[in-house]
């Protein structure tokens, strides 16, 4: 994959989604829900160390203010993460049964696990996995097997393709899936010892390499996850791209912690990624001419 200008945003959303211009200022405050543990808590928190309670994960120095951008931009912000039944399991091979068994609680979660008591829903709806989803042992084989349990690049990409169904049962609610953040390059150094103990498992080099290939094929708009979906209310936000230059390095070109060796995204990275992120939200929602469905502005 050819690395993209440096700054431009790394975002791809499915064809039908990326036409037609920003909805700012033209419609009401939409609803949306953020389904993610501490690297999405920290990337929604302001930067700087004054957060308090604003955000389930107090971020600090890590905050990327994504929350203050997407209020600005006319979204209100919901989120769902550690300790709430909406929240937990965010592994790739949790999505399926999450969306399958708690589609009408993620449509009308409010906060954690408090729901709207009346007809309001979300019309937009984030999910992440977290970077560890990025330690691929293989490829697998194809079609691979979408419960896993080894995380395969064939697992992984089947585990995806079938969320669709479920999303294309409710057309009126934008998905947002956001790829895992990547993995700081001192922090996955174990993982080359341990292929020299275990038998088939990847080298440094080959687990940077599986991250890139199932990132990339989940937001190709020619051969990837998304082309043949007949609906326009799927887009996929390539956090990893952004997050690894664009292609300059297949891990955490952001790493916090001592010698960086933690994955979480630093301040720099989550601000970059909140830079990039709201074109492609704009694109997708403009494309769609979302409208709270219930005619509420609250």
């Amino acid at each position: 994959m050819t690395p993209s200008p440096p700054e431009t945003p790394a975002v791809y959303a499915a064809e039908s989604c990326v036409e037609g211009s920003s909805p700012e200022g033209t419609r009401p405050p939409l609803r949306l829900l953020f389904i993610h543990h501490s690297c999405g808590g920290q990337w929604l928190a302001p930067a700087g160390p004054d957060v308090g309670a604003r955000c389930i994960y107090e971020a600090a120095v890590n905050g990327g203010g994504l929350r203050d951008a997407l209020v600005s931009a006319g979204y209100e912000v919901h989120e769902a993460s550690y300790g709430s039944r909406v929240g937990e399991k965010t592994d790739i091979f949790d999505w399926p049964a999450k969306f399958r068994k708690q589609m009408d609680e993620v449509l009308r979660c409010d906060h954690q696990d408090t729901f709207y008591p009346d007809a309001r829903r979300n019309q937009i709806v984030m999910f992440k996995s977290c970077f560890p989803n990025n330690r691929f042992v293989g490829r697998g084989r194809p079609p691979g097997n979408p419960a896993g349990p080894e995380l395969t690049v064939e697992n992984a990409k089947a585990a995806y393709r079938r969320l669709l169904p479920e999303f294309g049962r409710n057309p009126q609610t934008l998905f947002v899936a956001v790829t895992a953040p990547p993995l700081a390059r001192k922090s996955a150094r174990w993982h080359k010892e341990a292929a020299k103990r275990l038998l088939g498992r990847p080298t440094l080099n080959k687990l940077g390499a599986y991250a890139r290939e199932f990132n990339c094929w989940l937001s190709d708009p020619q051969s990837g996850w998304l082309p043949g979906y007949p609906e326009s209310n799927v887009a996929v936000f390539d956090l990893y791209d952004v997050l690894t230059d664009h292609g300059a390095s297949d891990f955490l070109r952001y790493p916090t912690g001592r010698a960086g060796r933690d994955s979480h995204p630093s301040s720099e990275g989550n601000q970059k990624a909140t830079r990039a992120f709201l074109p492609l939200l704009e694109q997708a929602v403009g494309r769609m001419a979302l409208r709270p469905p219930d005619g509420r502005t609250d």
